[in-house]
């Protein structure tokens, strides 16, 4: 009889962890592990204790209750790309060597940095005279150039353009699947999670909310309130359930079986998204453009939904 393989250590350990500010409950009791090799997306609406919870972990606030363990290094990138008037090869030289990296190891380290993340070109660039996404990009390599056990990362792509955002992403996806670590990240932008992450924790309101793979959280969110969080903006009330829906999963179908009327239009850069008002609720469908007009009446099929209980708002996906 073979012996089952034990589960590798947390590299991380969140236990119990309660953090308060002047007198408010910024996190409750959140507990959550880090496990090697794991990208980790921790999402949530403002305010919900998303950067507290990273600061806490990094070891950069004290938790009011509880405790976290940390197995190896934890490095923090914070959201604000705070470089000094050096070129991009030094800047990250200089993380080195405040980490305690050889001298005779920081060139090549922090060329194969830059390299991972498309930043080879800025080596010699002061920063004065980059982008704010090129600013990013060396502000994520001298991160990745110390090689920590836990790399924790606050909004790495606040602030950018769509088209800035998108090749960033793209590159660091690459550089962070390449790594023997975990990482830890904090985004409010759910497409950054999917992008990334390989579990993901939904925070609400300073409490884990959800957790697990971000495709499973995703279609089977564990509470109505999770549901809207992630998209199911559209919402149906049957009998003691209701019934919620994201846009890409309802359809105008002629023969479908709910009737609705167009009640508002918006342009969208591939279609546009038609807002429907239903006997029982209201959808939301992406459509063609020019799609229907306003205060048509149209039939809708929804394809795929969530349901709750009307009064328990914490209750089970069943859908």
């Amino acid at each position: 009889m073979s012996t089952p393989i034990a589960a590798p250590r947390p590299l991380l350990r969140v236990t119990s962890v309660g953090v308060r500010r002047g007198g408010a409950v910024i996190l409750h009791e959140v507990s959550l592990d880090v496990a090697p090799g794991e990208v980790l997306a921790v999402l949530g609406p403002n305010g919900a204790g998303k950067s507290t919870l990273l600061a806490a972990m990094g070891g950069g606030l004290k938790p009011s209750t509880g405790g976290i363990e940390r197995s190896g290094r934890v490095a923090t990138a914070m959201q604000s790309p705070d470089l000094a008037r050096r070129s991009a090869r030094a800047n990250v030289e200089v993380a080195l060597a405040w980490w305690g990296v050889p001298r005779r190891e920081r060139r090549d380290r922090a060329a194969e940095a830059l390299a991972a993340m498309h930043a080879d070109h800025l080596a010699d660039r002061p920063t004065v005279a980059m982008s704010g996404g090129e600013r990013r990009r060396v502000h994520i390599a001298r991160a990745l150039a110390l090689r920590p056990d836990v790399l924790l990362l606050d909004e790495p792509f606040a602030g950018l353009d769509q088209v800035s955002r998108g090749a960033l992403l793209d590159d660091t996806a690459s550089a962070l699947r390449g790594g023997a670590g975990a990482v830890v990240f904090v985004v409010h932008d759910r497409a950054e999670a999917w992008a990334l992450a390989n579990r993901l924790v939904v925070l609400i309101e300073g409490r884990v909310a959800a957790e697990g793979p971000p495709r499973e959280v995703l279609e089977a969110p564990p509470s109505a309130q999770v549901a809207r969080f992630l998209g199911f903006t559209g919402e149906l009330r049957d009998g003691a359930e209701i019934v919620l829906t994201r846009s890409s999963q309802v359809q105008l179908d002629p023969q479908g079986e709910i009737t609705a009327t167009v009640v508002r239009l918006i342009p969208l850069e591939d279609g546009a998204r038609a807002e429907l008002e239903t006997p029982t609720g209201h959808l939301s469908a992406m459509v063609g453009y020019p799609g229907p007009n306003v205060g048509d009446a149209v039939r809708v099929r929804v394809e795929t939904s969530v349901r709750f209980p009307l009064d328990h708002q914490y209750g089970e996906a069943r859908g």
